[in-house]
């Protein structure tokens, strides 16, 4: 990022979401605290960057990166803000024995955003910080105190005082990045069971790899990366020149090398010529770039904007670059889904395979509409929700293979679905040495009794029945007919009177396609899987 002097102080930036969605591709983020508007027009303090609020008044910018954090360890073993002229430790009071402002005039401020649906976050670093961690102690040491000040710890030096952040961004130019592993780690290892989703996220330069954050990125998993697309030969506006420009590196890191495979990359920007010294693009050749790639790549989770002040001092003349750039976000189509470098989709073929494969069914109806069941081999980012043993659940942070409601507490239980039934997805075994492949579902069900029924795509004759115990219900059919039967049990468990009742439904088909399964009790509900 860019920092500069003014007689007021150390300009600094941050991040608002309205409405932000952690997996979603129409976010847009936008830093906040260095007035970069005000570094560049000197003389024109009315349009110079102003309280925090004043920004979160519409949907347009979802996060609010707060920058920044520039030392890690100042006076009295404190660290130290600057956010220009808001807030600074040259104009503003500092908590006893250190440098660290006192800005706790902020917290409305900050709450007012977050009400407003929008993601607050702290910045570390930028372009004039250099600190580092001489151990993996010290980087730990340093978390429970970024902890304790700035998210869900307590202090008597809380800077945002009973504000509480939504996470940390990590924007680090110089220095290197030893042991800050040890620091994400942390951060995530105190947020475990919190109340609230916590996010990291990193602002590396677009030359691949970054030569500060790289071996982090790496190391640990982020939630979102805002790579700075300008001041180099890959910015945005080298769009069109051959060998500069390159979104693909950085979707390839995300998809075969993030340690989270569901990692967001944004196209970072300058909001106006004068936000950067290189690498501006206009609002109309940046809304092509950025439709262009969202519809190439599946990583892609919209843009970054350096900054705030910068984007509604471009009204002077043209309107707000923000909203400008929010409109392209919205149009446009995107690319196909994927995790982990695998599309996913919303039906299973059986097939002759030797290796298994599976898909994520979703409720249609009820407070669990459309919210896919848990997967243990799928990693969720903090907001990620998802249906498990009939009740609906939110990722608290970045989540793989750690059960809703284990130990771990990974994830916030939102309470029981009042939709009849969840699919939990179909898995097709290995077929390799047989005549019939096998398809399992297994159904959730608060109802106290209903029916479950399969749909094969063809058979020559109909499916038969067996019920082997009170929760489970195995279905077998041929191939080869034209005609699609259906299969159904009366009661799946008509002695349940409360709580949850479970099925379990079988097909063998040698080429045929699992295309429904519906429960009924009182109503019924169709998945697709």
């Amino acid at each position: 990022m860019i920092s500069a002097w003014t007689s007021v102080a150390l300009l600094l930036t941050s991040v608002t979401s309205a409405a932000f969605n952690p997996t979603g591709n129409t976010n847009l983020v936008a830093y906040w605290g260095q007035n970069s508007y005000g570094a560049t027009h000197t003389s024109d303090t009315a349009n110079w960057q102003t309280n925090l609020a004043n920004y979160c008044q519409d949907d347009t910018v979802d996060v609010f990166p707060l920058a920044f954090l520039d030392v890690f360890f100042g006076i009295g073993s404190l660290p130290e803000i600057n956010f220009a002229n808001i807030c600074n430790d040259v104009d503003d009071a500092v908590f006893p024995g250190s440098d660290l402002a006192n800005c706790q005039f902020m917290a409305t401020d900050i709450q007012t955003c977050q009400a407003a649906g929008k993601i607050i976050t702290l910045s570390m670093g930028g372009a004039t910080g250099a600190d580092t961690f001489t151990s993996e102690s010290q980087a730990e040491d340093f978390a429970d105190l970024i902890w304790d000040l700035f998210l869900g710890g307590t202090s008597s030096t809380r800077p945002f005082g009973d504000a509480v952040l939504d996470g940390i961004d990590l924007d680090i130019e110089g220095g290197g990045t030893a042991n800050f592993a040890a620091f994400v780690t942390r951060i995530r290892t105190l947020a475990e069971g919190a109340s609230k989703a916590y996010y990291i996220t990193g602002a590396p330069q677009c030359p691949f790899p970054d030569a500060n954050l790289d071996t982090v990125l790496n190391a640990v998993g982020f939630d979102a990366v805002y790579v700075q697309f300008y001041n180099n030969y890959c910015e945005v506006s080298n769009y069109n020149v051959a060998g500069d420009w390159d979104f693909s590196s950085w979707d390839n890191w995300a998809k075969t090398t993030s340690p989270n495979p569901d990692v967001k990359i944004y196209i970072g920007a300058p909001a106006s010529s004068t936000a950067a010294t290189n690498g501006y693009a206009d609002a109309s050749a940046l809304s092509t770039i950025l439709q262009a790639t969202k519809a190439t790549y599946s990583s892609f989770g919209g843009a970054m904007l350096w900054d705030i002040s910068q984007a509604y001092g471009w009204n002077l003349a043209n309107g707000r670059f923000d909203q400008a750039v929010k409109t392209a976000l919205l149009g446009g189509s995107s690319a196909p889904t994927t995790s982990g470098g695998s599309t996913t989709t919303t039906k299973t073929t059986t097939t002759s395979s030797s290796s298994a494969t599976s898909t994520t069914s979703v409720a249609t109806n009820g407070d669990c509409a459309g919210v896919a069941a848990w997967v243990s081999t799928v990693a969720y980012v903090g907001g990620s929700q998802v249906t498990y043993n009939g009740h609906l659940w939110t990722a608290n942070y970045w989540s793989e293979a750690d059960v809703p409601g284990g130990a771990s507490g990974d994830w916030a239980d939102d309470g029981v679905c009042t939709t009849d039934a969840t699919l939990i997805p179909a898995v097709a075994s290995d077929t390799s040495s047989l005549s019939a492949a096998s398809i399992t579902a297994h159904v959730s069900s608060t109802a106290s009794a209903g029916s479950v029924s399969v749909q094969a795509a063809s058979s020559a004759a109909a499916p038969t029945v067996s019920v082997s115990s009170a929760v489970s219900t195995t279905s077998s059919f041929k191939t080869n007919a034209s005609t699609a039967p259906t299969v159904s049990v009366s009661s799946v468990d008509a002695s349940v009177t409360s709580g949850s009742a479970k099925s379990v439904i079988s097909a063998a088909s040698t080429d045929s396609e699992i295309l429904s399964a519906t429960t009924s009790a009182r109503r019924s509900r169709f998945f697709k899987f």
